[in-house]
C-alpha cells in the first residue's frame, strides 16, 4: 500500500511539474494572443459606430490553425461545445511530449494501412498514450494489494507500460498485414483483366480507369488514388511509385517497376502486362501452396490447448475410474 501510494505521488508530482512547465511555456503565446483578439475586437467596436468604414476594410483570413476552432458550430450540442475542446487540448498536449521516431513511425504505418489523410496523426498520437496510460494503471490496480516483492512490482507496472505502448502498433500492423493479404489475393485478377483489356485496345490508364469504375477493393483504392495524382500533374512513374511503397508488397514492386520500364524504353505494354500476368499467377499459387504447407503446423497449437484435453477426459476418464474402485474395493 506504501508503494503504491508512492508511486501514484510521484506520478502526480511529475505531471503536475509539466503542465506547470507548459503553462509557463505557453503564457507568453497566450498573452499575445489575447492582445490581438483584443484589438480585432476594438477594431470591430470602431467599424460598427463608423458603417461607411467597412467598405475600405479587407477581410481577415484566419489561419490554417485557427480555421477549425473559428468554424461555426452548432451552440446546442454538448460535445462541440464541452468535449471537443478538450479532446483537442489533450491532443496538442499529447503530441508535445511524444518523441519525434513514434510520430514517424506511427505517420509511416498510415501510410502503408493506406489510411493517409483519413486517419489523423494528432489522434492516433493520442491514442497511443491513453494506452500507455490505461495499462500502467491497470498493472497498479492489478498489483495493488498483492504481497509481492517491491522489484515484482517495478517489473509488472514496466510491463504494463510496454504492454500499452506497442498495443496500437500490434493494431495497425494486423490492419496492414490484412490489408496486404487482400492486395495479394486480388492482384492476379487484377491484372489478367488489365492485360485483356489493353490487349483489345484500351490504352493503360483507359484499361485502369475502367477497371476503377467496375471492381472495389483496396488495389483498386491505390489504383484510383495513383489516377487521381496523375490527373493532378503527377507522373505516372512517381504515381505508381507511391502506389508500391503504399502497398509495400514484391508482387506489386514487380509489376511497377516493368511498367515504368516499359513506358522509358518503349516496349509493348501488351506483351509486358501480359509477362506480369502469367508471373504473379504463378507467384500467387505458389503462396497459396506455402499457405496450405503451414497449415498443419499452426493446426498443432489449437489441437493441445482445446482437442487433446477433451480427447483424454472421454478416453482416459472411465479407466482412472475402473482403476480407484478396483484399488479402493481390494
Amino acid at each position: 500500500m506504501i508503494f503504491v501510494t508512492a508511486l501514484l505521488a510521484t506520478l502526480f508530482f511529475a505531471v503536475a511539474v509539466a503542465f506547470v512547465a507548459i503553462y509557463y511555456k505557453q503564457k507568453p503565446e497566450t498573452q499575445l494572443k489575447k492582445r490581438l483578439y483584443d484589438m480585432i475586437n476594438q477594431a470591430e467596436a470602431e467599424r460598427a459606430k463608423h458603417p461607411k468604414l467597412k467598405k475600405n476594410v479587407t477581410p481577415t483570413v484566419p489561419l490554417p490553425n485557427e480555421q477549425r476552432r473559428l468554424a461555426p458550430r452548432n451552440p446546442g450540442s454538448f460535445f462541440e461545445r464541452v468535449i471537443r475542446p478538450y479532446l483537442e487540448m489533450w491532443e496538442m498536449r499529447f503530441q508535445r511530449f511524444t518523441p519525434t521516431e513514434i510520430k514517424a513511425q506511427l505517420e509511416d504505418k498510415i501510410f502503408r494501412a493506406g489510411k493517409l489523410g483519413i486517419w489523423s496523426i494528432q489522434r492516433l498520437i493520442t491514442i497511443w498514450c491513453l494506452s500507455i496510460i490505461g495499462c500502467t494503471l491497470g498493472a497498479i490496480i492489478f498489483i495493488h494489494g498483492a504481497d509481492i516483492h517491491p522489484l515484482q512490482r517495478i517489473f509488472v507496472i514496466g510491463l504494463g507500460m510496454l504492454i500499452g505502448a506497442m498495443l496500437p502498433f500490434a493494431v495497425l500492423n494486423s490492419a496492414i498485414r490484412k490489408r496486404q493479404a487482400s492486395i495479394r489475393k486480388q492482384l492476379p485478377e487484377f491484372l489478367d483483366i488489365l492485360c485483356v483489356s489493353v490487349q483489345a485496345g484500351l490504352s493503360f490508364d483507359g484499361a485502369v480507369g475502367k477497371m476503377v469504375k467496375r471492381m472495389k477493393g483496396p488495389l483498386i483504392e491505390e489504383f484510383k488514388r495513383a489516377q487521381n495524382d496523375v490527373s493532378l500533374g503527377m507522373t505516372h512513374q512517381y504515381a505508381l511509385t507511391n502506389l508500391a511503397k503504399r502497398c509495400d508488397l514484391e508482387e506489386v514492386y514487380l509489376f511497377t517497376t516493368s511498367v515504368i520500364q516499359a513506358e522509358k524504353l518503349g516496349t509493348s505494354m501488351t506483351s509486358t502486362l501480359k509477362q506480369q500476368a502469367d508471373n504473379m499467377r504463378d507467384r500467387h499459387r505458389q503462396w497459396v501452396k506455402a499457405q496450405a504447407l503451414k497449415a498443419p503446423v499452426k493446426i498443432i497449437f489449437p489441437m493441445v490447448l482445446f482437442i487433446f484435453p477433451s480427447i483424454f477426459v472421454v478416453l482416459l476418464f472411465p479407466a482412472v475410474l475402473t482403476i480407484m474402485r478396483t484399488l479402493g474395493g481390494g
